[in-house]
């Protein structure tokens, strides 16, 4: 019996010819990555277990992205705790302010997660990596403290779903429309504890900030994981980025899937994820007038510069409407200075959008842009929970870059 990529992925980590879904294995890590928030409880996991050393320097991340520069006494001293821990073990792949860009948009672009790679994270959309075709998936804190000092974790290999995706994008159609319809279809639980797998010749066509998007939210559907395959798009993104080297992996051809769904990207239309599930999905003429009182257009789901173009495009010419407050977050410095260097950043401004630095700000309620009771909000960010960017009478949408730039 064949496996999946992911189970290929799975297998070589854990030193096994093969692997089988429901199976529980310890596989070796290449990299752990925490930010600051689950950091200092890793430490302190760390610590009371009486680790005194980490498996390897360099495949330890630490992002401090959530709540920094930091909003208050609580944020500040669990910074603390992350650059004295970051000092202490000479973790190279420590990010702080001038330098930290949101995680998950940041470890790609420095090279520090690549192809056939296995990843853990103590933050949910781990599962971003799969875009490069690595195996990656959040943890909780113990299980990164863990990592940390023995570069080892367990896992119960996951079944898969495959995707095959046919067709290309119309103009306004991205990546966040895409995992949007596929959410919206399969629901919250609906790939619970598997491995969401793209393929098929529309692959080819996604940019690989949308392959970020995509996996970045297969964990609101329940997804382990996602993985794309490793292609000309994949590769051209590695080159001159990882500087170790890598194998990617590919499914067997006898693979076996728990289900295949067939999707024509050119039939997509922009879609809204109401409140309060990411699944809740409609298509966004059904909101058409809705009263806006904010729009965060960025984060780590949509903070990529293809997704700074896109709302740029939507709103040259325009001014943000009167009561709508809008704010752009790039994801990384590079990005940041990109978007500057190509006058988007002006556009923004002269438009009367905010620019804020990179950071998590207020996709999950922490600054930046907290909603107060009764507000309604359209974001690109991957979560609309009850009281997810502040009061729990406050509404938000999902969207995708030109939906909210319209918006």
């Amino acid at each position: 019996m064949g496996m999946t990529l992911t189970q290929k992925i799975l297998a070589a980590h854990a030193g096994l010819p093969e692997v089988k879904a429901g199976q529980l294995i310890n596989a070796k890590l290449d990299i752990v990555l925490g930010n600051d928030i689950t950091t200092p409880v890793a430490i302190n996991e760390f610590e009371r277990a009486g680790f005194n050393r980490v498996f390897d320097k360099e495949h330890i991340a630490i992002v401090l992205d959530h709540f920094v520069p930091n909003k208050d006494i609580k944020s500040a001293t669990q910074s603390k705790q992350c650059r004295e821990f970051a000092n202490k073990y000479d973790i190279l792949n420590f990010y702080d302010v001038g330098q930290m860009g949101i995680e998950h948009a940041l470890l790609p672009e420095k090279g520090i997660v690549t192809a056939g790679d296995c990843v853990i994270g103590a933050d949910s959309h781990t599962c971003t990596y799969g875009a490069l075709g690595a195996f990656s998936t959040g943890v909780g804190s113990t299980d990164m403290a863990a990592g940390m000092a023995t570069g080892m974790a367990w896992f119960k290999v996951p079944s898969a779903i495959k995707f095959v995706l046919k067709g290309k994008f119309s103009p306004c159609v991205s990546g966040k429309d895409l995992i949007l319809h596929i959410i919206g279809m399969i629901g919250v639980d609906g790939a619970l504890y598997k491995s969401m797998e793209f393929t098929g010749p529309g692959v080819a066509g996604l940019t690989m900030d949308d392959r970020l998007c995509i996996c970045n939210m297969a964990i609101e559907a329940g997804a382990k994981n996602a993985i794309f395959p490793v292609d000309a798009v994949t590769l051209e993104y590695l080159q001159g980025r990882v500087d170790r080297p890598f194998a990617p992996a590919e499914p067997d051809s006898d693979a076996v899937y728990e289900q295949t769904i067939r999707m024509d990207l050119s039939k997509l239309k922009p879609v809204v994820a109401a409140p309060h599930l990411p699944s809740n999905v409609k298509p966004v003429e059904e909101y058409a007038g809705l009263p806006v009182d904010q729009v965060i257009i960025g984060c780590c789901t949509n903070g990529h510069i293809t997704d700074l173009r896109q709302a740029a495009q939507i709103m040259r010419g325009h001014r943000v409407a009167e009561r709508v407050r809008c704010t752009i977050i790039p994801a990384t410095p590079t990005i940041y200075l990109q978007a500057m260097e190509e006058g988007l950043l002006e556009l923004f401004v002269r438009a009367g959008a905010t620019v804020s630095m990179p950071t998590c700000g207020p996709c999950n309620g922490g600054h930046v842009g907290v909603l107060a009771d009764g507000e309604r909000c359209v974001s690109t960010t991957n979560r609309n929970f009850v009281g997810r960017m502040g009061a729990k009478t406050s509404e938000v949408y999902l969207a995708s870059p030109a939906v909210a730039a319209a918006c």
